[in-house]
């Protein structure tokens, strides 16, 4: 096993097949990474909210990579040992017009920033703490389709999937479409819920380390991945004194999963006195949307869950 390094900087901004490698690398070697937040630094500690009507989407999503995995060919399946990963004192989480899941309800920028300093949790106000989890927002591969794409959906190889579980001890397995796999990482949180309702989960600089295996012949079909969780990571630390959950029926699970956010986003501010803003952020930072039922033609149910435990006497 070797070990190699991309700095802060070695990055791209877009998926594409052509982009060259930063790195090549054996099976079974690790790489340790660093990126920025998810505007590549367009959002520092104590910006005002207009930052993010100003932002530069050409510059979202820095990603470190591509990195080239010899041995890896299209049909394989590529192994991500996650091994850690370290958030960098300071975050932020806001609303961006025109994005998240109800962007309808807020047309308007709104930024928090969040300190990360002591590893454990952070504050939305004094007495609501949220627990730090840090996962990478975006991991993918390169796919077979040329040109340039987008980072911000999620692709056949992967992507900006957002998968909160994806912490360290946990191991992602992808599809392989190109030579060498071509794999990038970046867009890191340090919190966030099942959903990310608000389109930001707490968007953090980030260090961590893969360790990287080629699967050969896996198998995987594209618009797949598979993962494995690290041991009590599916089982949230904020979960001991239970959770309030909000719930929503209808016959479109889009409709419900909007409607069952904005009745936990009112119960925020009827029993917890929080700005319909902050409420929606927190529950992008720390509830759960979970399918409640989805056998009951024609109505299926969606509920928000939030932790108890975020709130301290």
């Amino acid at each position: 096993m070797a070990e190699h390094r991309i700095e802060r900087g070695q990055v791209h901004y877009k998926w594409d097949n052509a982009q060259r490698p930063v790195v090549e690398i054996a099976s079974g070697d690790v790489v340790h990474c660093e990126t920025d937040e998810v505007t590549d630094g367009q959002v520092r500690p104590g910006a005002p909210a207009s930052a993010l009507g100003t932002i530069d989407f050409s510059r979202l999503y820095p990603l470190a990579g591509p990195v080239f995995v010899r041995g890896a060919e299209p049909g394989d399946t590529l192994q991500i040992d996650i091994l850690s990963l370290e958030t960098l004192d300071w975050g932020w989480a806001g609303l961006i017009p025109g994005l998240g899941l109800l962007p309808e309800d807020f047309p308007d920028p709104y930024l928090r920033h969040f300190d990360l300093s002591n590893g454990r949790d952070t504050a939305i106000r004094d007495d609501i703490r949220i627990p730090i989890a840090p996962f990478c927002g975006t991991m993918g591969v390169a796919t077979d389709e040329p040109g340039q794409h987008d980072v911000l959906p999620p692709t056949k190889g992967g992507g900006n999937i957002d998968t909160r579980h994806l912490v360290a001890g946990s191991t992602l397995y992808l599809p392989v479409f190109v030579r060498g796999a071509l794999f990038s990482a970046g867009d890191c949180h340090a919190a966030q819920g099942d959903g990310e309702v608000c389109v930001t989960g707490i968007e953090s600089p980030m260090r961590f380390s893969l360790r990287f295996t080629v699967i050969k012949g896996g198998g995987m079909r594209p618009w797949r991945y598979h993962f494995r969780t690290a041991p009590g990571s599916l089982q949230p630390r904020s979960d001991r004194l239970g959770y309030y959950a909000a719930s929503a029926l209808g016959p479109d699970l889009m409709t419900n999963a909007k409607n069952a956010v904005r009745e936990l986003i009112a119960w925020l501010g009827s029993e917890h006195g929080l700005a319909p803003a902050d409420a929606y952020v927190l529950c992008s930072l720390a509830a759960d949307l979970k399918i409640s039922q989805i056998v009951d033609q024609p109505n299926w149910g969606v509920s928000a869950y939030l932790p108890l435990s975020l709130f301290r006497q």
